[in-house]
Order: structure tokens, then sequence, then C-alpha cells
């Protein structure tokens, strides 16, 4: 079996937009009339008594929409009424006077969620981002007394966020710096500009062989994105040609690191789980030509008039067009790092697995995920069937387990938890190897005393044969599973004759009313040689210097 490091398989590849069909992405006149369109909805949950924009509870990151209107405001063409329209100007002054009513002596907003949680006192990165790029725009036609208002807020803000960038690596600080330098160019601060520029440089050092960013051990591909947007504007707005391949690299992660319907891969992701979406991608993705070609086939899933205003106004004013890279059609794909295969890709027919060799030790850290669940296995018409990304406190969410999965649980409003283990159990690899022999692609890992493997082969009558085994010597539990992530409302069937949808409250089933089988997310699991307990998983029995083997296939009907 021949691969590539970032080749795309064939099922990735939908139909382009009809503007990347010759090979370039040409999109800024096209998004430029979508942006004008959706200034109306915008508009329309303006407040004009307070300046505020959005529903419900008023947090700042509602004010973000003062950007992709300044845009709007800018833009000279036939078909747009919003040029330099006078209204339009002071909605977007309010907007901004809004924001400096409820800062503080720092130039700090609270950090208030629309659930209702208070979070901390902030330098809200997005939106500072967002209103000193409309200020940039819009300054020349403000009136004196506004513009001097905005300049003074803008500069406390600015202030505090150039003594707060350190050489620590973040995606918040990343996205600070690319509004320190803008900030810097438009207040005639070089020396905040040098701070932006040299934070970025270490941001492009800091990057990963394979296109990422890591907080700790691994990818965090939700993450990445802000890295890109980011990147993707200070190259706009600085001309630093130094990042463009770090953009380049990225646009090869996030390739990879997509489903053929262009959702994320979450068993490659330390802190997201699976989310049903397709990401619209950022600005930073036009900087490359592969980067081009993911943008549209990205639009083309979605469909560009999805887009928020918000992207529609950053690709229209930062967006570099021109030629997209050719796909390739390689059905296996490997990121390597350092000699070592630590993810695959491999597709065959309707299938697509996924595999991580990423391991890390557990953190003490409720937002960085254990690195547990390390297989996926999706179906271009059932989408994901098994997988769904890592978690936390949560063993027998773990690919394979060993020990007792009691001894690490949460108890419900317990905010101060520990996330070590009262007994002996091994729920996370030490270590982890990954491959690919004939049409399988295989996974084998190291818990404790134990080593375990797992081997998935789609077969050419349409079905998908999971197998597991393990070796070792111990008198404790060893679990393997095939995790069927939770859909609110989906059906559950099984050969015991049960039958349900789930719902908000939790049940279990017995080997007995399993039956042998069951059907769910559009797939039966049928497992062989192995019997399913209450958690929908395949258990191998205590161990002692023997081999123990079970298998399921998956079949769409």
């Amino acid at each position: 079996m021949l691969h590539r490091m970032f080749a795309i398989c064939g099922l990735m590849l939908l139909a382009l937009t009809a503007a990347a069909a010759d090979g370039e992405l040409i999109f800024k006149d096209r998004l430029a009339r979508r942006l004008i369109e959706q200034v109306p909805a915008v508009l329309a949950s303006f407040d004009p008594a307070t300046g505020r924009f959005g529903e419900g509870l008023f947090v700042v990151n509602d004010q973000n929409v003062i950007f992709a209107l300044a845009v709007a405001y800018t833009l000279e063409r036939p078909d747009n009424p919003h040029y330099r329209d006078k209204a339009l100007l002071e909605v977007i002054m309010a907007g901004g006077d809004a924001l400096i009513e409820v800062m503080d002596e720092q130039g700090r907003w609270r950090f208030d969620k629309k659930d209702g949680s208070y979070w901390e006192m902030i330098h809200m990165p997005w939106t500072y981002s967002r209103w000193i790029r409309a200020f940039g725009l819009i300054r020349e036609d403000m009136p004196p007394e506004r513009r001097e208002r905005w300049e003074r807020a803008l500069k406390l803000g600015y202030d505090g966020i150039s003594r707060s960038l350190t050489e620590r690596i973040q995606n918040i600080p990343a996205h600070h710096a690319m509004g320190l330098y803008i900030a810097g160019q438009l207040f005639d601060r070089p020396d905040w500009c040098a701070s932006a520029r040299d934070y970025m440089g270490l941001v492009v050092a800091d990057q990963r062989e394979q296109g990422y960013w890591s907080e700790h051990g691994g990818p965090v591909v939700g993450y990445n994105f802000v890295f890109v947007d980011a990147l993707g504007v200070y190259l706009a707005a600085s001309g630093h040609e130094r990042v463009r391949p770090a953009l380049a690299r990225a646009a090869e992660f996030h390739d990879f690191a997509s489903y053929p319907d262009g959702i994320e891969l979450e068993s490659l992701d330390e802190r997201n789980w699976y989310r049903s979406r397709i990401h619209p991608g950022n600005v930073g993705f036009t900087f490359s030509p592969r980067g081009r070609a993911w943008l549209a086939a990205q639009w083309a899933r979605l469909g560009e008039e999805r887009l928020s205003p918000d992207t529609l106004a950053s690709l229209v004013l930062y967006g570099e067009e021109g030629p997209i890279a050719d796909a390739g059609e390689e059905p296996l794909r490997m990121l390597v790092e350092e000699g070592r295969p630590r993810a695959l890709t491999l597709s065959r027919g309707p299938w697509f697995i996924a595999l991580s060799a990423y391991t890390s030790p557990p953190r003490p850290n409720r937002w960085i995920q254990d690195r547990q669940n390390l297989a996926s296995v999706w179906h271009e018409r059932a989408g994901l069937i098994s997988g769904g990304g890592n978690t936390k406190l949560q063993p027998g969410w773990s690919t394979f387990s060993v020990g007792d999965i009691t001894a690490l649980t949460h108890v419900k409003g317990d905010q101060n938890p520990s996330f070590e283990p009262s007994g002996e159990l091994y729920h996370i690899p030490e270590r982890a190897e990954i491959g690919a022999d004939g049409e399988a692609a295989w996974l084998t890992a190291s818990y404790g005393p134990v080593r375990c493997r797992l081997r998935i082969e789609p077969e050419e009558d349409g079905r998908l044969v999971y197998r597991v085994s393990a070796i070792g010597e111990t008198e404790l539990p060893v679990y393997a599973r095939l995790t069927l992530p939770p859909r609110h409302g989906a059906r559950l069937a099984t050969g015991g004759g049960f039958e349900g949808r789930l719902g908000d409250e939790p049940f279990q089933l017995d080997a007995t009313r399993l039956g042998g089988w069951l059907e769910y997310g559009g797939a039966t699991v049928d497992p062989e040689t192995t019997r399913m307990i209450h958690e929908l998983v395949l258990e191998v029995d205590r161990l002692e210097r023997r081999r123990d083997e079970g298998t399921a296939r998956l079949t769409l009907p």
C-alpha cells in the first residue's frame, strides 16, 4: 500500500466552487456582495439606545460585528448602498462607544458568556482585534471628539496587551499580537509593532513540523484555526513573508485532519470532542495553494451563503486570491513526526478510518483531555459511527482500559475533582504505534502490564471488521471498546428486542438485552467471538500470558 504524508484522499474531494474550477480561487467580488447583503440582518440586532448588538444577555463579543460593518462601510461598489453611509457610521461608532462604557480602568471587560457564567476580567482578544480594525477603517470619517475618545480607550487596552505578551505560545496571545501590530501601525508605536513581530516569530518557531501547534502533547485541531487566522491577518497587515510557510504547513495539516465531509478529526484533538460542524476556515488559508483548495472544498460543502459577516469581511479585506493545489488520491495518509507515524487515515470504498498514536500523561487541568479515544470510524452515508474524541474523568470512553474504571469518576457538582484514579487503572496508553498492512489499519498500545491491539479492515462487501486483542499478565480486568458517539434522539435497537431513542435519561443494556447485535447511528454492530456488556463494550477476559481476540463487524443496512 503506497502512502504519501499529505495526499488528499479521493473521498475528500467534492465539487469545488465555480471560481475554483479552473485551478484558481477567485472570491473577493462574490463574497463582498454576500457581505453587503448581510448588513441588514446585523443591523436588526442593534439597540440604538445602548449601542449594543445581539440578543439575550449582553457580552462584549456581541460588539465584534462592528468590524464587518466597517468593511461594508468602506466598500466602494455600485451595488453597495452602505458605502460611506452616515447612518451606518453612527451605528459603528455607537458600537465602539458601548465598549468604552463597560471597560474598567485597565481597559478590560467582564468575560461573560451567554449561559450566564462569569469567568474573569480580560482584555478580550476577539473584541479588541475587531475594534482596532474597525477604527482603522473609519477613523478618517469620525468626528474629532469621538475619534479621540476611541483612541484613548484603544491605547489604554493595547498598552495592557503589550505588557501581557510573554514567550509562552498560546492561541489568545497570538491573536493579541496580531491586533497589537495593527494598533502599532495606527498609533505610530513601533515598539508595539516590534513586540508583535517578535511574538509572531516565536509562534512560527513553535509550530510543529507537521503544521500544528500544541498545548501539551499533540495537536489541538480546533485551536489551530485561531493561530491560522491570527497569522493570516498579520501577514496581510505587515507583509512579513516569513510567516507564509507556517500558513502553508497549517493548511496541509488541516487538509489531513478532516473527514471526507469536512468535519474536523476529533481523535487528534486534546481539547475538543467531535462536533458535527463544517468549519468555514479563515483568511490564513488563502495564503497557500493547498489552503485555497481546502477553503474551496469547505465552502462547497458548507455553502457560501452560510459564511458569517465576520468571515466574509476578513476574506474581502485581507484574503489572497490565486491558484489552488492539485489534489492527490492516495487512500492511506500518514502524519509522521521524527520518523514515527503519529496519525493515519485510511479510506476504502465508503469507509474512512482515523487512528491516533499521540500519547500524553494525564494533566491536572480540566481543559486538557485524556488522550484515550484513539480510533474513529466514518461512513459516507452514516457519518461518524465510532469515535467521538477525548474526554476527562470517563475511563469508560477509552479505546482500551486495564483495571477498575470506577477508580476514576466525577461527582456531579464537584468543581475541583482529582484527575488521578483512586486505584490501579490504566486508561491512557503510555505508548502507541500505528501502521497499515494490506487493506487494514492497526494500532498497538501499552496499558500498564498489558499490550493491546486494534485492527480495522473495510471489506469488499461493504462491511468493516473491527478486531481487538490483548496480551499480558495481570489479574486486572481488560476492556476494549467500540465507542458509539451519543446522538440525542438517535434510534437504538438490539437483537434482544430493545428499541428506543437516546434521551436525557441514562439506561443500561446487559448482554441478554443486547442479544448479539445492535443497530445505531445508521450501522449494525454484529459482535463475533466476544460478548457485549451494558457499556457497549467489547470485553476481553482476565489475561495470563495468553492472547484473547474479539471481533465486531459494522454493516450499513
